[in-house]
């Protein structure tokens, strides 16, 4: 049996990709290829399958007095609606900062306050070629009305901190990656109530 415990820094190397092929093109939302790769050691995979989105932003928004500003979002492909973070599809050009203010503004009517990058997350490093940047807005506060569009149907949140670690054990965040960066929050500042 072959020992994969390889401790001596030699990484496994990238595929040689022999041909591709585009299969669907619904720019900028889906964008479905098909490689032929030859792997480092020999073996061949005629029918590679990799989705081509554009990054996503997302963020962590909190309030002064440590509510969380979330969403409720029906998701088609679940068939559910769960708590999500505002955010969206990052534009073309725009800096992820910038997509990321916008898209907290139009979905939740909330902004200001102070801003960082969080974290950077692949959705799926296999077969996807995006990444989705979450960054944490503290001190954010009402600045406006929703700016939907026509196909968007968003409730907007306020959770106190106390509310979201229950919240999220009990599986009010379906997305993964902003279930993660959720987490990560309490990970590093602590569960409410907890003594630190």
């Amino acid at each position: 049996m072959e020992n994969r415990d390889d401790q001596s820094g030699n990484d496994p190397q990238p595929w040689t990709v022999l041909d591709r092929r585009y299969v669907l093109n619904r720019q900028p939302y889906m964008t479905l290829r098909e490689d032929t790769v030859l792997l480092p050691g020999g073996a061949r995979i005629d029918d590679y399958f990799v989705f081509e989105y554009p990054d996503w932003v997302n963020v962590i928004a909190v309030t002064e007095d440590q509510k969380f500003v979330l969403i409720r979002q029906y998701r088609h492909g679940i068939g559910l609606t769960h708590f999500e973070l505002a955010g969206g599809v990052a534009d073309p050009g725009e800096p992820h900062l910038e997509g990321a203010r916008r898209e907290l503004l139009e979905e939740t009517g909330y902004g200001g306050g102070d801003w960082q990058l969080w974290v950077s997350l692949s959705p799926n490093p296999a077969t996807h070629t995006n990444t989705c940047h979450i960054f944490l807005a503290t001190g954010v506060y009402k600045m406006a009305g929703q700016a939907l569009d026509a196909t968007e149907e968003i409730a907007v949140r306020l959770l106190p901190a106390e509310e979201m670690p229950g919240m999220l054990r009990n599986g009010g965040v379906s997305q993964a990656l902003h279930a993660a960066a959720l987490w990560r929050y309490f990970a590093e500042f602590g569960l409410p109530g907890s003594v630190r």
